[in-house]
């Protein structure tokens, strides 16, 4: 994979991004939005499949080619190595609940690895971004974007641990790990979804767990927090988003979280 070409897909990314942060920002918040229940009772709105369809439209035409693994309307073969992997609203109970915490994620993979990440929020008009040897960057409104890392603490006691749904962790039987890291953290929050992973690439917390997951919810996130200078694996240690789980984390603390969810 030449340079160009994943540059060129990280501009269309940013772009079509911002594109769909203003169809998603039509339906938020508004009173007479419908949610529907999936089979797996996970919610859905026309954001998320407007979305969705808006991102594919636009990779049709700009890179027919490319595959596509979508949350809304499933796979598209890919035919040169190039596949991207889209959660339009990753955060749909929150943006049903008129909280501005999801985000749109757009993740590419070439030859089965992440290459390029895009977690765009469109209610905080912020994006965090990133590809293979680009770094990791962080631009709010029109603010110039500025290249971003994940913090340096090595002590959980200073730490901040974030988590989407304590839930999660009861129905996979490992209700422990959620009891520690809250005693051990400084501080622990349930801002979820992608926007607790973000925190970590963006020094503002060290340890992000998801106990479930889907490839949708961590393709974009994977190459941004690497490119930041952490850590996304799977609670075996793995850097793939196929396992249903995942964790971000700082590279001081990698090896202490990796160990608490390996036992």
């Amino acid at each position: 994979m030449d340079s160009p070409a994943l540059e060129e897909r990280l501009q269309f990314a940013l772009s079509v991004a911002l594109e769909a942060q203003d169809l998603i920002l039509g339906y938020y918040q508004n009173v007479d939005l419908n949610v529907d229940l999936k089979a797996d009772e996970s919610p859905v709105t026309a954001a998320d499949k407007g979305a969705e369809q808006l991102i594919r439209d636009r990779l049709a035409v700009a890179f027919p080619d490319d595959g596509i693994l979508g949350e809304e309307f499933g796979t598209l073969d890919s035919k040169n190595g190039f596949r991207w992997i889209l959660d339009p609203v990753d955060g749909t109970k929150p943006f049903v609940q008129g909280v501005p915490l999801f985000g749109t994620l757009i993740g590419l993979e070439y030859e089965s690895r992440t290459v390029l990440g895009v977690a765009r929020f469109p209610a905080l008009n912020e994006v965090v971004y990133a590809a293979d040897g680009m770094g990791t960057w962080w631009q709010i409104g029109d603010a110039k974007p500025r290249r971003t890392t994940v913090s340096d603490k090595s002590d959980l006691s200073q730490s901040v641990f974030c988590f989407t749904e304590p839930q999660r962790f009861e129905r996979i039987g490992r209700p422990e790990v959620l009891e520690t890291l809250m005693k051990k953290c400084r501080m622990s929050r349930g801002w979820g979804d992608c926007y607790g992973h973000v925190l970590v690439a963006t020094g503002r917390a060290e340890v992000m767990i998801d106990p479930e997951l889907s490839a949708w919810d961590a393709a974009a996130l994977v190459p941004i927090v690497r490119e930041a200078g952490g850590a996304w694996l799977d609670w075996n240690g793995e850097e793939t988003i196929y396992s249903g789980n995942g964790f971000s984390v700082n590279a001081a603390l990698k090896n202490e979280i990796l160990d608490l969810l390996k036992k």
